[in-house]
């Protein structure tokens, strides 16, 4: 049976619409989902939006279940939890992650949900994605006992660092940003706050995710000697100036990438990380990342603004809650 539903697909530079779109209902070791929340991942979806991911990184950008080609149209998203309506018993009327766009009903492989904890509430559920990449961050950076830790960048990514790393046993984390604001998001996950100027040095280890070349800077300027960097940031099409002069050598310092698609730890797979961040997430802690939130049909009205700050976020929920009428 052909099913219907609403997805944002966007359409050109600063541009996005809802399409409707029609999807064959599930097959064997399939399910049917319909969408209760989904989230927007400021950092990546908006360089998306601007048509910002490089030709030669058109084919490690693509999203799971990604439709189109970069730069446009696309359908892009990855943060998306519903309520399995068709599938396997142990799956119908569960609540379920998915990286998926945003659609307000959708059909994948039963192996592509990972079932969110009846403690976990689907509104928070949307981090899972974030909180996957921010676990993979920290098991590729292997913080000791007692570290002195800065996170640079308090957007999504960074916070949800300095979130899984807030009650890391004797461990000192700083949460380092240029806007002021972002204080108030460290007080809630538990952490110390400083903008760039004022934080404190000394660090054994950096996170760096602020996507910016002063940002790396300060990262480097933080460490102490043999200390490390662990870079999350996705820089797309624009070039930085890393400097690798003056102290870098003499205090033997390094910077090493943090890649989301490489699972950070040979004796986990994927399955096990998304597990692991859906159960992270039952922490209300994680309550400060998500900024903001509109319905499902604003999404062409609300996605430039985020684009351009008007709308300042770290995640914006889109609610879907009105968005099945017409399906």
């Amino acid at each position: 049976m052909t099913r219907t539903a609403s997805a944002f697909w966007l359409n050109g530079s600063g541009k996005g619409e809802v399409r409707q779109v029609t999807f064959a209902g599930p097959g064997p070791g399939e399910v049917e989902v319909r969408t209760l929340f989904s989230g927007v991942s400021r950092g990546t979806e908006t360089l998306v939006f601007r048509g910002g991911v490089p030709e030669n990184q058109y084919a490690a950008m693509r999203a799971p279940f990604q439709e189109g080609d970069f730069p446009w149209p696309v359908k892009y998203g990855y943060l998306n939890v519903g309520v399995v309506e068709h599938g396997p018993d142990h799956l119908r009327g569960r609540t379920v992650f998915c990286l998926y766009p945003h659609q307000t009903r959708y059909v994948v492989p039963e192996s592509a949900v990972t079932l969110v904890p009846e403690h976990v509430s689907a509104a928070r559920a949307v981090l899972a994605g974030t909180v996957e990449t921010a676990v993979n961050a920290v098991w590729d950076a292997h913080p000791q006992i007692g570290d002195r830790i800065a996170v640079v960048g308090g957007g999504m990514v960074g916070s949800s660092v300095a979130a899984v790393l807030a009650t890391f046993p004797g461990a000192r984390v700083e949460l380092v940003d240029a806007d002021p604001a972002r204080a108030a998001v460290a007080d809630q996950l538990g952490v110390g706050f400083a903008l760039p100027d004022n934080a404190l040095d000394g660090c054994d280890l950096v996170i760096h995710a602020s996507a910016t070349g002063p940002g790396l800077t300060t990262a480097l300027n933080l460490l102490a000697p043999e200390g490390r960097v662990i870079e999350l940031s996705w820089y797309g099409d624009r070039k930085i100036s890393v400097p690798l002069g003056e102290f870098f050598h003499s205090r033997r310092l390094t910077i090493r990438s943090s890649q989301v698609g490489t699972v950070g730890r040979a004796d986990r797979n994927y399955a096990e990380r998304m597990a692991l961040a859906l159960d992270l997430l039952a922490n209300d802690r994680f309550d400060a990342l998500i900024t903001g939130s509109s319905a499902f049909e604003d999404l062409p009205d609300v996605m430039p603004k985020l684009a351009d700050g008007e709308i300042p976020a770290l995640c914006h929920r889109i609610d879907y809650g009105q968005a099945h009428v017409s399906d």
